[in-house]
Formats: structure tokens, sequence, C-alpha cells
């Protein structure tokens, strides 16, 4: 197998990779990305925590916190620094949940999902500088409900959303 990097940016690469598949010679584009914390927050109410945030060229969209992972750094490390980050919660547990690959055939990118529980407000938002986030708190059915209804459209928080829903019979 060899392996030609075309870019390499911040948060993500573009390689070529030449191997060989049950003895036929292949090509493959393929996105380099460390991999993503995802989190599924729930406050002391019951209330998904929720972020809105400008995604372009979709504008804003509502989702669940989640981030891209530091170099080295673990997943669940990651989830915890995100939810802060994101919503200035701090969560006392974070269960790990789900890892699904969003793009499969091209992309090299897990998202490692996690539910959050016992949170504590502690801080104002910490953002990049080029993120845009505002915090909205919703109840489940109601999230389920939207994802239904197609006004969801982020595929980590209906992956998220929908198999927590499915493994706890939240319908």
């Amino acid at each position: 197998m060899r392996k030609k990097k075309i870019y390499d940016g911040k948060i993500l690469g573009l390689s070529l990779y030449e191997l060989s598949i049950q003895g036929r010679r292949v090509k493959r584009e393929i996105i380099e990305h460390r991999g993503a914390a995802a989190i599924l927050a729930f406050d002391e109410r019951g209330k998904v925590i929720l972020v809105k945030q400008h995604r372009f060229p979709h504008g804003y969209v509502l989702e669940i916190p989640a981030g891209t992972l530091e170099r080295g750094e673990k997943p669940i490390k990651c989830a915890f620094r995100e939810i802060q980050e994101e919503t200035g919660y701090k969560a006392s547990k974070m269960t790990h949940f789900l890892t699904f690959y969003p793009s499969i055939g091209y992309n090299k990118e897990a998202i490692h999902c996690f539910v959050a529980k016992k949170l504590k407000k502690v801080s104002n938002l910490m953002l990049d500088e080029d993120e845009i986030i505002s915090v909205v708190k919703i109840d489940f059915k109601r999230l389920v409900s939207m994802i239904k209804a197609g006004k969801i459209i982020d595929s980590k928080t209906i992956c998220a959303v929908m198999t927590y829903a499915a493994k706890n019979r939240i319908y």
C-alpha cells in the first residue's frame, strides 16, 4: 500500500491511497480526521442541552455539543472538555454508548458518543474564534419528534439521539 498526502489542514487532511484488494490495484481518496467526541447531555430537569451553531453552508443548525480530538487525546477527555467549552456545563459523569463512522467510504473519522449527566453550570462558553454558538435546552421526546420531522439535519445528533431512544425504549 502506498499513501500520498495531498492536503494537510487544521482539522482534516486528504490522502491518496494505492492498494491491492483481492488482487486488484485500486486507488482511494481518503479524508484523514482524528475523530470527534459528541455529547448527549441531560440537565438536572432531564432536558437535552444542545448548541445552535452556524454551519456553513447550511446556516444555523441545532446539534449536540461535539468537537475534534486533539492529537493523542482520548475521546472521553475530549467529551469532558467540549461539553464545558461549548455549553459552560461541567459533567461529573460521562458514559460512552456509541461509536460510528459518518462517511465510511472515504473518511477515517470516528465519532464517539457519550451521555453526560450530573451537570453543573460552571462558566461561560469558551469558544474558538470561528465558532458561533448559543445553548438551547429541549425535551428529549420533542427532540426525537424534530428528528422524525426532518427538522434536525446533523448526523451525529440523529445517530446519538435515536440510538439512545432505541436503547432506552423512548419513542
